[in-house]
This record gives structure tokens, C-alpha cells and sequence, in this order.
């Protein structure tokens, strides 16, 4: 009844105000709508659609009783969980530098302006090795994040211990989700790499890096090589010529050096096996086949470039034999561009030197490089606290916010049109660029949880191949898939 009396007083204050004026109302602009950017979605209210405009006011006759309206309905709830003003904790690997700072600053303006007023805090824990540890620690403490930066196999191991969200279901929301449209935008390997083959995804892709090869292009320029080698018999030409070059000049130092500094690392075996046209998941999916032709030819190809001291190990990072002209080739993650440039500007180096990323080659120049996702994936906790998370991993993988957490980290994005936002970064970071370049031909390592057992026993097989003989390579890559098979039927359920 309060309110009835109330909207004839407004009423009557309206119409009087009219008269005294000799003025008539006149309708208010309508605004035209903004479009929404998906950094700041809104959540849909059940509500229903006006059927037309609003009505100008009109005068009600001072001897009238204005007409008797019924009370206005409650609106409806939001469908489905309430993420408003939920806590969300996120555990990563940045914890200095501009990485931190960056990421610090994209969580800050979330915090500002997101609408649900949820709040994100980040803690870093240290490297993925630290997180993986805590996080095994808190499965039996209970002490766990919401959110969680790690690599593809753990997070894959924790889903089958039912902590982690298959966030499938999240991703494909018809609410909250992406559409089709964000979904083309990103690259294929980003987005799939975190689904396992049971069609499960274990976590979001934040940005990604890649393994691929540095090449100094003005030393191969003088060793007389136009352009970087399109084909292993020309990456061993280029290698070997490199090594001949060191051994001929008058300093000493530089003797055993040139080519490609070898190192057995999985990642650098899995690109390898990449470019010559192979894969190492069985072709039923159900685990591992390191005995395929291609990686036999990978074993051979590494074992001779090595026997003929065409290649050599170095004790820590190459960046300083990349820089000093004791090694053409390197085979490195794209994020070492920061310790490759600080190598160039050291005593004894050549810092004027132009390099380049380029991909590895296979022998009928095939290219591959191996993408490594920064992937998040999600602690299950109540269903209020899973969609606020999503939705700050929604924010984070819109095209503007990507391109500032490229810009302060040095990784690459996972969609396809974030690299137009991303031009003058380019332009000041051209070896970053030639990396950029390639993310179009980027694979996968697999995101199983037994990967991280046999990506160990892939660095020690290839290691005792080079060591061996050559009759003893099958024998190895047999033995390296019975320890395969060992860790699937262990970890992978």
C-alpha cells in the first residue's frame, strides 16, 4: 500500500512540475548499445524481453485515482551457480621479474573490474617441480588451490586421484563458455593439447612456448650457406662445416666445437621425431611406440652427426656457446630469447650477429617444433567457486588480455588473432617474431599422466645411443617401449 501512495505522489510531483513550466517531456536518448567483450561477460538473467519501448509519463488528472498496478515480481535467480563474490587462489611458477609484475597487473584489473566481484589471489610457489610437490602434499592435507599452473602429465595425474575438473563442460557452457567463434581463434594444438583420449580436458591453455632451433645466420652466412637447411643432409652440412671451421682458426679454445650442442633432452628427441614425419602414440592411442621407422631414423640421424663430431654436449645452458661462435645450431625453448640476448652482450661474444629461430627438418623437409602450453587446470571445489575460476581464465584468454601478458613474458599466444594486436612488439623483438612464425606447425607432447615417467627413460635411451652401436639402436627403442608400456599400465587409467 506504501508503495501505491508513493508512486501517486511522484506521479502528481510530475505532472505539476510539467504544467508550472509550460513545458512538454520530452523522451530521454536512448543509447546505443555497446558490444560486450568477452574480457567482462555479463551473466544472463532469466528475464523476460520487453515487448515494447518504455512510455513517456503522462499527467494523471488531479481528480483521478491512478490506476491500481500489481506488485512487481521478484527477479528470477541466475540459472545455475552464483559465482558472485567468490575467493579464488591461483598457484603458478612466476614468482620475479617482469612475468610477475605482468601477471600481478592482469590480476589487479580483473580484481577492479570484474562484475561478479570475484577475487583472484596468486601465490607463487616456485618451479613446476615445487608446485607438483605442494599440490601432492595438499591432496593429503586438503590444502589446495583453486587454480593450478602445471604441466599437462600432472594435471592429468590428478584427475585420476578426482580433485581436477574436466573442464570441458565449463568451456562448452552455453552461458559462460566460448563460443564457436573464440574457439576457431585458437590454435589447434593449444586448445586440444590439454584433452586426453578419452576426450577429457584437463586444463586451459594461458599461452604457449615452443621448442625449435637457434641459428646464427650471419656466421652461416660467412661459412658460405645462404639460408638456414631445409633438410637433415643439409643441417649436417651446415654442422659439420661449422665444426671444420673452429678447427682450422688459431684459437685452440674452440677445438671439438661448431656444430649443434646435443643434448637428449625428450623435447628436443620428440621435435626431432616430429619433423621426420612420425609421432610417438601408438596408433590405437592406447600408449606409447618409440620402435615406428621415423624414430629410428631420428636415432640413426642424431648417432651420425655425433659420431662424425659434427655435435657436442655442453655442461649448462648454450646460450654462451651460441653467442661465442662454439655452436651454430642450439636446440632451446623459445622463452631463453632473454639469456640468449644478455649471452650475445657478454665479453668474448658476437654481438652483432643476427640469429633466427627456425624449425627442426626432417629428411624430405618436413618441419616441426614441439608447443608446450602454460596450462591452468582447475581444483574441483563447489560449483559457485569452479565457474568464478573459469570465468577469470575466460578473461585471461581474451586476445587483449593475452597480448599484454605476451608482451611482459615472452611467450606466445594460443589465438590466432592476438598477433595482429601484437605487431610493434614484433617489430622491436624480430627473433621473437621468426618464432611466432611457426607456432602454425607446432605438436604436442601428449598429456598423459605416465608421460612424465617416460619422457625421463626417452632422454636415457637416446643417450646410450649415442654412446652405442649402431645394432644396438632397435634393442634400445624395444627396451624404451617395454619401460613405456610399464608406466601406462601404472599411471594412465
Amino acid at each position: 500500500m506504501i508503495r501505491k501512495v508513493f508512486q501517486f505522489i511522484l506521479a502528481m510531483i510530475i505532472a505539476f512540475s510539467l504544467i508550472s513550466s509550460g513545458c512538454t517531456p520530452t523522451a530521454l536518448p536512448t543509447e546505443e548499445p555497446t558490444e560486450q567483450t568477452e574480457t567482462s561477460p555479463e551473466p544472463t538473467m532469466a528475464l523476460p524481453a520487453p515487448t515494447s519501448p518504455p512510455m513517456e509519463p503522462t499527467e494523471t488528472p488531479l481528480d483521478t485515482e491512478p490506476t491500481e498496478q500489481p506488485e512487481p515480481e521478484e527477479p528470477p535467480a541466475l540459472a545455475g551457480p552464483d559465482p558472485s563474490g567468490q575467493y579464488i587462489e591461483l598457484w603458478h611458477p612466476w614468482g620475479y621479474g617482469i612475468q610477475h609484475e605482468t601477471l600481478q597487473g592482469i590480476i589487479e584489473e580483473f580484481n577492479n573490474n570484474n562484475e561478479w566481484f570475484i577475487h583472484i589471489e596468486a601465490e607463487n610457489i616456485g618451479g613446476y617441480s615445487d608446485i607438483e610437490e605442494a599440490m601432492n602434499e595438499g591432496i593429503q592435507s586438503g590444502d589446495l588451490p583453486n587454480l593450478v599452473v602445471a604441466y599437462s602429465s600432472s594435471l592429468a595425474d590428478w584427475l585420476q586421484k578426482d580433485i581436477m575438473v574436466d573442464m570441458n563442460d565449463l568451456i562448452y557452457d552455453q552461458q559462460y563458455g566460448l563460443s564457436e567463434e573464440q574457439i576457431t581463434d585458437f590454435f589447434e594444438t593449444a586448445f586440444f593439447g590439454t584433452v586426453l583420449e578419452n576426450g577429457t580436458r584437463v586444463g586451459f591453455p594461458l599461452s604457449q612456448s615452443i621448442n625449435l632451433i637457434y641459428y646464427n645466420s650471419t656466421w652461416a652466412n660467412e661459412l658460405g650457406f645462404d639460408s638456414a637447411p631445409k633438410s637433415i643432409d643439409e643441417f649436417k652440412d651446415q654442422a659439420c662445416a661449422a665444426t671444420a671451421a673452429n678447427a682450422d682458426d688459431d684459437n685452440p679454445d674452440n677445438d671439438g666445437t661448431g656444430g649443434l650442442v646435443m643434448f637428449t633432452g625428450s623435447s628436443n628427441v620428440v621435435s626431432w621425431i616430429f619433423s621426420f614425419g612420425g609421432d610417438i602414440i601408438s596408433d590405437d592411442d592406447s600408449g606409447y611406440d618409440f620402435t615406428t621407422p621415423e624414430t629410428e631414423a631420428v636415432a640413426v640421424f642424431l648417432k651420425e652427426i655425433w659420431d662424425d663430431d659434427c655435435a657436442f654436449r655442453t655442461q649448462s645452458y648454450p646460450h654462451p656457446e651460441f653467442a661465442t661462435r662454439k655452436a651454430l645450431f642450439i636446440m632451446n625453448s623459445s622463452v631463453g630469447i632473454p639469456y640468449q640476448l644478455d649471452a650475445f652482450e657478454a665479453d668474448d661474444a658476437f654481438p652483432s650477429d643476427e640469429w633466427i629461430f627456425i624449425p627442426f627438418v626432417g629428411p624430405e623437409g618436413g618441419e616441426a617444433v614441439n608447443a608446450f602450453s602454460q596450462t591452468i587446470g582447475m581444483v574441483n571445489t563447489t560449483p559457485e567457486k569452479n565457474l568464478a575460476a573459469w570465468l577469470f581464465l575466460k578473461y585471461l584468454s581474451s586476445p587483449e588480455t593475452q597480448a599484454t601478458w605476451i608482451k611482459g613474458s615472452a611467450y606466445y599466444p594460443t589465438r590466432k588473432s592476438v598477433p595482429a594486436l601484437l605487431i610493434d612488439y614484433a617489430t622491436a623483438n624480430p627473433q621473437w617474431k621468426t618464432g611466432q612464425d611457426l607456432l602454425a606447425i607446432g605438436n604436442s607432447e601428449p598429456a598423459r599422466a605416465s608421460w612424465a615417467n617416460v619422457r625421463r627413460e626417452v632422454q636415457n635411451t637416446f643417450s646410450a645411443i649415442l654412446q652405442g652401436d649402431y645394432d644396438q639402436i632397435v634393442p634400445l627403442l624395444e627396451e624404451l617401449d617395454a619401460l613405456a608400456a610399464e608406466a601406462v599400465a601404472e599411471l594412465d587409467q
